[in-house]
Order: structure tokens, then C-alpha cells, then sequence
């Protein structure tokens, strides 16, 4: 088409954007409410410090982001398909924008003499507003994928994935930083800012596909889908989410997809959140220490990881990547449990972290082939469900170091062993079974996007 005609179109239905403006948007977004997973964990110390708090409650706390961010996943991005990205994406920041106010308001008015135990509800409750951020994934997705033509899919969901995952440990970072300059309150004042501005740069940038245009100033669908075409855009909502939902739930492969996506995304979530504690309190390094070693060590090498891990799907085949990952992620986990040691455990983390970059990059790459008649329901399935993980591991790892004491803060990365060891024996099915039954991964399934985090 003509750029003389893509002005008219523009100008006669008052179109904006184009793609390169809207995974700029989607991928501000994500950024700065994935930031969430790392609310509590980098400040764990401080305040296991004024709540003396059970290795178990702690768990809970650094966790507690996770387990909204997940749960909100599906919802908000069935929701994505019906209005576009721009109202639930700046809905979901707005929530985490005033979970961090009230956290910011309590410790501005409490911290440190008047914060203590019976503040710990409010703070996981204001922590479960704070994780809403994390949950724009799967708008976000919607939002690149609606924006980018097939055959640029992959290079800009593999960006937008990377660069996004990249937050927590950028995060985890900037909050020791700030905390030896301006004090826990000031910190997350700082990060309130950041949070405000980060959505105000969404609302600014972003643009809903133009699809999504069209059909709010009251175009009929099947004329909307035509301009739409005619402007570049290939992929479209199609279809009922809860019917697909309902189908993939069938699909004994989603599930083995979401044991998959638990082990990978969940593990990383977990891990972020718990490695300051990890460090600080079983290998006893300074704060600012713990931070660096959590997110140069793990936080910001597997998102890196991630984005070669796509690269190497498309070559290699999903499966044969999430078994290299998963194999990787197993030695790493038994080099902490069996040789422990700062330096050891520092090994064994930078191999964990890579094999969750390389598997967390693989599983999304199986969705279309292995449920290719719902990918956007097993999609929602895999990432909700999946990112549960970051919650559930968390408390599991605190109570094991409950149970055991310090020997704990090591013995506790044997549940990431035998998650790993499962996961080898679930994709070592998932390749025979492609393999039995001749499937090859289709170019494109239906009109729904899917891409992993």
C-alpha cells in the first residue's frame, strides 16, 4: 500500500501510532510493573529486623508480590482482547502505583519505633497491590504481538520479553543503593517516582493496534479488519477466550507446558525474591553485597539468557533447548546443595539462572505445537498457573531453613533439583511424543498472539 494512502486512512479514522511506538509502549510498561518482584526482597533484612519475622513468614513477605502478579495474569489479558492494551495496562499500574504510595505513607509515618508485627498484614497486603504491576505481561504480550507483523514476531517478543524481565534485577540494585543514601523510606519514595513516571510515560507513548482504534470510535468489525489490514496489521483477537481456556484445560500437554513454565518463570521469580535473604542471612554479606550478587549473578544474566534462548528455539526445535536448559539448571542446583560455600553457591546460581533463561525461552515456542487447536487459552494457562511458583517457593524455601537452620539456606535449593530432575522427564515425553506423532511447529496458529515471559 501506498503511503499516500496509509495518510488518508490515517486522517479519515484518526489513526495513531505504528509498531515501532507501540512495543515501545507495551515494553515501558512491563518494565516498570515487573520491577514489583523484587518489592521486598532486596529490603528483606531491614525488615526481618523490626518484624522478627520466622524464616517462613519472610518467604511469605518477599513473595507476596508474585502471587497477585500471577493470579491477574489471565483475567487481564482476556480483558486486553476485548478493549486493547491501554486501559488495562494503566489499570494495572495504577493499582501498583497505589499499593507503593501506602507503602511509602506507612513507613514515611511508622519506621522505624512504631512498624512492627501487627503491621505485617498491611504490608502484604499493600506488597499483593504492588504485584498487580507484575501481571502486565500478559497485556503487554497482546499488546506487541497486535502491533507486529508475523515475521517480526519473534525478534520483538523476544526484546520486549527480555528487556521487561530485565527490572527486577536492575531493581534489586537501585533499593540497596538508595537505602545507604536516602533510608528505607527514601528508597521507595524513589522507586513511588519511578513507578508514577513510568506510567505516565506509558499513557503518553502508548497506543492501542489499530484494530482496537477502529472498533472504539465505532467502526463495524468487518470494516475495522480491513482498514486494519490495510494499515499492516496481521494478527487479531479471535475466538472466546473461555472456550479456549475450557478446551487447552483438556489438553493433557498444557499441563505437562505449565510443570515446564513452573519450574522455569516461577524458579526465576522465586529466586529473585529470596536471593538477597539467601546471601545476607546464610552467607552473612553486607546488604549492598547481596544485591549485587543476586542480580548480576542471576537477576539480570538469565532475562539475557532469554533472548538467546529464542534464537536458539528457532533453530534448534523448544524442546531440545528446554531440556539443555533444564539439565543446566539441575547441575547448578546440585553444586549449591552438595558443595556449599559462597563461591560454590555463586557457580551454581550462575548456572541456574542460565538454564531458566534458556528454558524460560523454549516453553512458549511449544505452546502453538503442542496445543495448537486453544494457544491463547494453554497460553493463559501456562503463564497464570506456572508463575505460581514465585509465590509458592519462597515460604517452601523459608521453612526449610526453619526446619534446618543455616545448613537450610543450601539444602533448600534440592526442591529446585527435583523440580529440574521432573521437568527433564515431562520434556523427555513432550520431544518422544512430537516425535511419534510427526507434529512440526505451524508458522502460525489461528489469530491469537502467544509469547512467554
Amino acid at each position: 500500500m501506498t503511503e499516500d494512502r496509509r495518510r488518508e486512512l490515517r486522517e479519515k479514522y484518526r489513526l495513531r501510532g505504528n509498531p515501532a511506538i507501540g512495543v515501545a509502549g507495551a515494553t515501558v510498561g512491563f518494565f516498570i510493573g515487573f520491577a514489583a518482584v523484587a518489592l521486598f526482597g532486596a529490603t528483606a533484612k531491614k525488615f526481618d529486623t523490626l518484624l522478627h519475622l520466622s524464616p517462613f513468614m519472610l518467604g511469605i513477605l518477599v513473595a507476596i508480590p508474585s502471587l497477585s502478579g500471577s493470579i491477574l495474569r489471565i483475567p487481564f489479558g482476556a480483558w486486553t482482547d476485548k478493549v486493547g492494551a491501554r486501559i488495562p495496562m494503566t489499570t494495572l499500574l495504577g493499582v501498583s502505583v497505589v499499593g507503593m504510595a501506602g507503602l511509602t505513607a506507612l513507613l514515611y509515618t511508622s519506621y522505624p519505633s512504631r512498624i512492627g508485627a501487627s503491621d505485617v498484614p498491611l504490608l502484604l497486603f499493600l506488597g499483593t497491590l504492588c504485584g498487580a504491576g507484575i501481571a502486565t505481561f500478559s497485556v503487554g504480550i497482546n499488546q506487541t504481538s497486535y502491533w507486529t507483523p508475523k515475521a517480526g514476531q519473534g525478534k520483538a517478543l523476544g526484546l520486549y520479553g527480555g528487556l521487561g524481565n530485565l527490572a527486577p534485577g536492575i531493581f534489586t540494585l537501585l533499593i540497596p543503593t538508595a537505602l545507604v543514601v536516602v533510608g528505607l523510606p527514601g528508597a521507595y519514595a524513589l522507586w513511588l517516582v519511578l513507578l508514577a513516571t513510568g506510567t505516565a510515560v506509558y499513557l503518553l507513548v502508548a497506543r492501542n493496534s489499530f484494530w482496537f482504534q477502529l472498533r472504539r470510535s465505532g467502526v463495524p468489525p468487518e470494516e475495522a479488519r480491513n482498514v486494519a489490514a490495510e494499515m499492516g496489521q496481521e494478527l487479531f483477537p479471535s475466538g472466546s477466550l473461555v472456550e479456549s481456556l475450557r478446551i487447552s484445560m483438556r489438553n493433557p500437554r498444557t499441563w505437562a507446558l505449565v510443570i515446564l513454565y513452573f519450574t522455569s518463570f516461577g524458579g526465576f521469580l522465586a529466586l529473585t525474591a529470596w536471593l538477597p535473604t539467601f546471601w545476607a542471612s546464610g552467607y552473612k554479606v553486607a546488604t549492598l553485597t547481596a544485591a549485587y550478587m543476586t542480580a548480576a549473578g542471576f537477576a539480570i544474566l538469565s532475562p539475557l539468557l532469554r533472548v538467546g534462548g529464542g534464537y536458539l528455539s528457532d533453530r534448534s526445535g523448544g524442546e531440545r533447548v528446554a531440556l539443555l536448559g533444564f539439565a543446566v539448571l539441575l547441575v547448578g542446583s546440585l553444586v549449591v546443595v552438595v558443595i556449599p560455600g559462597q563461591w560454590t553457591s555463586l557457580a551454581g546460581l550462575v548456572l541456574m539462572g542460565a538454564g531458566m533463561g534458556l528454558a524460560n525461552a523454549a516453553v512458549f515456542k511449544l505452546v502453538p505445537k503442542f496445543v495448537p487447536e486453544a494457544v491463547g487459552g494453554a497460553s493463559g494457562w501456562v503463564g497464570g498457573v506456572g508463575a505460581t511458583s514465585g509465590f509458592l517457593l519462597p515460604p517452601a524455601l523459608g521453612e526449610i531453613v526453619g526446619a534446618y537452620g543455616h545448613r537450610g539456606y543450601t539444602l533448600g535449593f534440592a526442591v529446585f533439583t527435583g523440580l529440574a530432575a521432573l521437568s527433564l522427564g515431562v520434556g523427555w515425553l513432550l520431544q518422544r511424543n512430537a516425535v511419534e506423532s510427526g507434529r512440526s511447529a505451524p508458522s502460525s496458529v489461528g489469530n491469537a498472539p502467544s509469547g512467554g515471559s
